[in-house]
C-alpha cells in the first residue's frame, strides 16, 4: 500500500518526557504522537524528527517526517483529530503534505535555539521555561564570552560524552543575548546548521561559570579547554529546561 508522507512542525513543552526519541519504557514526545495517531486512526505512523531533543528540552519548531499508510485526507482534518487526542504538552502545529524528496535530516540551512534564564525568581508559570541563576551574573562579560565560541571551531570539549561521532567541527553563525522586560527573562538565541549533544546546554553553562560574580572561570580558561579537545572539564551544564528549539531552515525552500 502506499505511504502518504507529511511534513509536520511540532511544539511541545519537554518537562514530563525523556526527550523526542523514543525509549523503553520512558515517555518521549515522539511514542505520545505515534499513540495519539494510532488511537485515532487505528493505523501506525512513523517519525523521524530533525533535532533529538533532551530529556527536559522544549521546542516551539521541531520539524518531523511522517509516514503512514492511512489514506489521504485532508491535511486540516487530519491535524485537527490527531491534536485532539494529544496531551496539552504536545501541539502539531503545521501539517503538510510533503513533496517526494524532504526529509528532516537534509538540506538544513540553519537551526535556531533559545536559552532562557533568570537572575530573579521567575513567576510560577514561567519557571518551566528557563533557569533561575541564583548567582548574580555580569550580563556584559556574558555576551563578551559567548562571543568567543562564534565561528568555526572544534566542539569536542563542549559535547555530552556519550556523543561519539567523529567529527565534531561546528560553525555557530551567531550568538546574541536579549531581555526580555515583561517576564525579567534573558534570551540567549544561538544559530548553526548543526550541533553536537549537549553542546548548546555546556557552552552556557560554561559562559555562566566565566560570567558568574562568583567567577570560578576565566575567558582563558575556556581557551584552553577548547583547546584541550577533551570534554572531562568541571564547568557546568546548563539546565535542560532553559533550552528550546525555536525553528529550523531549510535552504530548497519545501
Amino acid at each position: 500500500s502506499l505511504m502518504n508522507r507529511y511534513k509536520l512542525v511540532i511544539a511541545y513543552d519537554g518537562t514530563d518526557y525523556c526527550g523526542w526519541q523514543e525509549q523503553k519504557d520512558k515517555p518521549s514526545i515522539t511514542s505520545v504522537l505515534k499513540k495519539a495517531f494510532n488511537s485515532v486512526f487505528s493505523k501506525k505512523i512513523s517519525i523521524v524528527g530533525a533535532s533529538r531533543t533532551d530529556a527536559g528540552v522544549h521546542a516551539l519548531g521541531q520539524v518531523a517526517l511522517g509516514r503512514t499508510d492511512l489514506v489521504a485526507i485532508p491535511a486540516e482534518r487530519l491535524k485537527r483529530a490527531w491534536n485532539n487526542v494529544l496531551p496539552a504538552h504536545i501541539v502539531i502545529r503545521s501539517l503538510d503534505q510533503a513533496v517526494p524528496s524532504f526529509h528532516p535530516f537534509y538540506n538544513v540551512e540553519q537551526k535556531t535555539y533559545h536559552y532562557h534564564f533568570f537572575l530573579n525568581r521567575p513567576l510560577p508559570f514561567l519557571s518551566r521555561y528557563g533557569c533561575y541563576y541564583p548567582y548574580p551574573i555580569d550580563v556584559a562579560i556574558l555576551k563578551k564570552v559567548l562571543n568567543f565560541f562564534i565561528g568555526t571551531h572544534n566542539f569536542v570539549s563542549f559535547r555530552c560524552s556519550e556523543d561519539r561521532r567523529e567529527d565534531t567541527v561546528r560553525t555557530i553563525d551567531t550568538i546574541s543575548v536579549t531581555y526580555i522586560k515583561r517576564f525579567k527573562m534573558y534570551r540567549i538565541i544561538i544559530k548553526g546548521q548543526k550541533f553536537l549533544r549537549h553542546m548548546i546546554r555546556r557552552i552556557v553553562g560554561a559562559s555562566m561559570a566565566v560570567a558568574s560574580v562568583k567567577n570560578k572561570a576565566s575567558l582563558d580558561l575556556l581557551q584552553e579547554i577548547m583547546a584541550a579537545q577533551n570534554s572531562n572539564h568541571f564547568l557546568p551544564n546548563a539546565p535542560a529546561n532553559g533550552l528550546l528549539l525555536y525553528n529550523i531552515i531549510y535552504n530548497n525552500k519545501e
